[in-house]
């Protein structure tokens, strides 16, 4: 998954600033990676496809469904996240727009005091999506004051729990602080055999840790995928493309993170 959902999540925190390339201001940056690399899917939020969709035709995309900023803090409120349309209206837009929507996709804030709202929000965008034949994706985010460590692989893999239990085909997760392979196990087999799970990219980080990171999660512990944003697109067009497609060689073709690196400097 290549996520572009975090200029509304982060604002321009991950798009302008120091050691950001001038590339990555311009919203159509995001589809030009995605309609020049190997993904499986380009999510982000419903406007901006509308927008730029047209000349991007191939490109596979997931509507994030809802959004919010980072302004409010936990210690002001608990998060909360509504959706900003619902699955009739995506099922309208791909018809009329005749693109690939591959996806919808939900975040959940765990632990937070609007988290039942969210529950009944979520279970609603799976189950009208699943009626459409299109698969549902959960970012399931412990947050809110009750949660003590996000990052934690226990509350992690309760997240997993609540995904599967809202019928996601895909939960979207953050990686546990503890690199103990008892920790993914744990959040690994609270998924089950149907459940894909997709740990999130997050901070920056350099090439080779970020390969060698996704090859242990798909090939040690069994995930079904990975996100990567920052990592990809805060890089040149040239150099975020090579970089995608290095990632896609050891998701897709079970490339070896050291192949894979070799690969990226022939680019």
């Amino acid at each position: 998954m290549f996520p572009g959902d975090q200029r509304v999540e982060h604002l321009n925190d991950d798009f302008y600033g120091p050691n950001i390339p001038l590339d990555d201001a311009d919203p159509e940056h995001l589809f030009r990676i995605a309609a020049s690399s190997r993904i499986g899917v380009f999510a982000t939020q419903l406007g901006l496809i509308a927008r730029y969709g047209a000349s991007y035709p191939n490109v596979p995309y997931a509507i994030k469904l809802n959004s919010k900023t980072n302004l409010v803090s936990n210690s002001q409120q608990d998060p909360y996240s509504a959706a900003w349309y619902d699955v009739r209206q995506v099922v309208s837009f791909a018809k009329s727009s005749k693109l690939n929507i591959a996806a919808v996709g939900y975040t959940v804030y765990l632990g937070s005091t609007f988290e039942s709202v969210m529950f009944r929000e979520a279970a609603q965008i799976v189950y009208q999506a699943h009626q459409e034949g299109i698969p549902a994706i959960l970012w399931m985010y412990p947050r809110g004051k009750s949660v003590v460590d996000k990052l934690d692989p226990h509350i992690i893999a309760g997240a997993v729990n609540v995904g599967s239990c809202l019928g996601a085909d895909f939960v979207k997760v953050n990686r546990p602080h503890s690199v103990n392979p008892e920790a993914y196990e744990e959040i690994m087999l609270a998924a089950g055999r149907r459940t894909g799970v997709i740990f999130a990219g997050g901070e920056a980080v350099s090439m080779e840790d970020l390969l060698s990171s996704i090859y242990l999660q798909i090939n040690r512990f069994g995930a079904a995928g990975a996100a990567l944003g920052r990592n990809i697109h805060q890089h040149p067009l040239k150099e975020a493309i090579s970089l995608a497609n290095a990632v896609a060689s050891v998701i897709y073709d079970g490339q070896a993170p050291d192949v894979a690196r070799r690969l990226l400097s022939k680019q």
